[in-house]
């Protein structure tokens, strides 16, 4: 190898060359965004100054990929394994993408719900290694200068929370930042956008939660939540502090907010900025896809439908907004699909003149009282007769024998939406949907129940991801809206190009491309 590399180089731009790259080999093994573990060639190992650091064999991407899923089979614990999962995330990135894209139905479960909701709560027990950038009220006044310390420019996409609901779990403070780092590992993976272009935030304004406020591992401000103007101040520096570092195409994803402040920053930022809150859009969008593909399933349009929800949150409005636009689209007006729609929240039927409050982005929803009495959600279904029912409460298993038997006697195929996490808040789970609805519930065979599924297999997520891409692509090319040209020819031809790849990268370029080359080291 030196042999022919003396041949093709100058002596002086040779010893160049290999002076820089020791110096940065070493740096290249410790960055999981280029350390490639046991993959590194034997060319790399002598340029970059790596033989000997690591054992003489070299190992593909497939023996390490191997190693890990074997190393998986044997953990137990989901919280260990989430452990062991993102500490490969720390060592070597791109092996850590490719094993949980190849085994991503069993793996997205670990990495985010139902196990990232434990592992925020033991957040502070557990912690490594930090990821992403923490803002606390304290910053306030310096946020442009702390995001200068993340080392990536390039950033594309920030999902950010502050902690305040965190899943089904409520304040788990910075606790939290564990659903902005596991949303973006699901950006990676599901629709392969580099993770170098990803940022997760957490705001830290503090915890009303007294268990952590007295809890000698918590890792964030020992102080009750900021309700103050300083919070909105924070979050308003924040929000142009990413538009004049990354430019006001970068997506910024509001995550797991409270309720108050869900709503109201979405309504504030959403024509100023490119944003959208994940917990009213992200989750309404999903929901409304199953309805339609339980539409095709049962042959029966949404508009002919009568909806429950259990819950009255961030998420049950964003759901019952968007079933609302649909319907609107079909001639149908606005108050009369409304009417269509009936929440039930801790206190009992949201009705109109109720005692107990009723919000602002509720009193759509809020309808005159039925005549029977509703004290219970058994009750409301028996009463209100729905042919749907949306669990968004996050209180566990509220979607009882009664509730879903009760479904099945009034509809011939109802439509059950058991949408809390994590699982254990679950109102139901999918075996009690099918088995309690079903006359004779063990002889459906697999192939029937086959039919009941209303999303594509998890295991084609890219696939869905890239059809999708098109699809919208498609639309905002065809009304104006695209900030990209020349519009591309061939639209999934090009998504598929920019879609993040996690094979290795080699660090050393063609031996007879190194007279151009040798005073400059090859990107990473």
């Amino acid at each position: 190898m030196l042999s022919r590399l003396k041949l093709n180089v100058r002596p002086c731009a040779y010893f160049s060359r290999c002076m820089h790259t020791v110096e940065k080999g070493r740096p290249l093994m410790l960055s999981p965004r280029t350390n490639k573990g046991m993959a590194f060639t034997l060319e790399e190992r002598q340029i970059l100054g790596l033989h000997g650091l690591l054992p003489p064999k070299i190992e593909t991407q497939d023996v390490q990929a191997m190693r890990f899923k074997k190393n998986l089979e044997r953990i137990r614990s989901p919280l260990t394994k989430y452990i062991y999962v993102m500490g490969i995330q720390e060592r070597n990135e791109k092996l850590f993408y490719r094993v949980l894209l190849d085994n991503i139905e069993e793996l997205m479960p670990i990495v985010y719900t139902p196990t990232v909701g434990l592992a925020c709560s033991q957040y502070g027990h557990i912690f490594r290694r930090p990821k992403g950038v923490f803002i606390s009220i304290l910053d306030k006044g310096h946020v442009r200068s702390i995001l200068d310390n993340w080392p990536e420019t390039n950033i594309k996409a920030v999902v950010v929370t502050d902690g305040e609901r965190i899943l089904g779990l409520g304040d788990l403070g910075v606790y939290g930042m564990g659903i902005p780092v596991g949303k973006l590992c699901l950006y990676t993976t599901c629709a392969g956008i580099d993770p170098r272009g990803c940022l997760p935030v957490c705001i830290d304004v503090g915890t009303d939660n007294e268990t952590l406020l007295k809890d000698p591992f918590y890792l964030g401000l020992y102080q009750k939540r900021d309700h103050s103007h300083h919070y909105d101040e924070l979050i308003d520096e924040f929000m142009e502090a990413i538009v004049n570092k990354y430019g006001r195409s970068t997506l910024i994803q509001f995550e797991d907010f409270g309720n108050h402040n869900a709503f109201r920053f979405l309504k504030k930022y959403k024509d100023k900025y490119c944003t959208f809150n994940d917990d009213i859009q992200g989750t309404a969008s999903v929901a409304l896809a199953g309805l339609f593909s339980a539409q095709r399933v049962i042959q029966k349009p949404i508009t002919e439908h009568r909806y429950l929800f259990l819950g009255a949150g961030e998420a049950a409005l964003g759901i019952a907004d968007l079933i609302v636009m649909s319907m609107k689209e079909t001639g149908m007006p606005e108050e009369e699909a409304q009417k269509k729609i009936w929440m039930f929240d801790k206190f009992g039927l949201i009705c109109e003149g109720r005692s107990e409050a009723i919000e602002g982005n509720q009193e759509a929803y809020a309808h005159p009282a039925p005549d029977k009495s509703t004290k219970t959600f058994l009750d409301a279904v028996n009463v209100l007769q729905p042919t749907t029912i949306i669990g968004v409460a996050g209180a566990g298993r509220l979607f009882t024998k009664e509730v879903i038997s009760a479904m099945g006697r009034i509809n011939e195929r109802p439509i059950i939406f058991a949408l809390s996490n994590p699982t254990t808040q679950a109102e139901c789970t999918a075996e009690e949907a099918y088995t309690l609805t079903e006359a004779l519930a063990d002889q459906v065979t697999n192939e029937e129940l086959a039919e009941g599924l209303l999303y594509p297999n998890l295991s084609n997520i890219r696939e869905v991801s890239i059809n999708t891409a098109v699809k919208i692509a498609e639309f905002l090319y065809a009304n104006g809206l695209a900030l990209e040209y020349p519009e591309p020819k061939d639209k999934r031809k090009f998504l598929l190009s920019k879609m993040w790849k996690t094979n290795y990268e080699s660090f050393v370029p063609d031996i007879y491309d190194w007279p151009e080359s040798a005073t400059r080291l090859p990107s990473l």
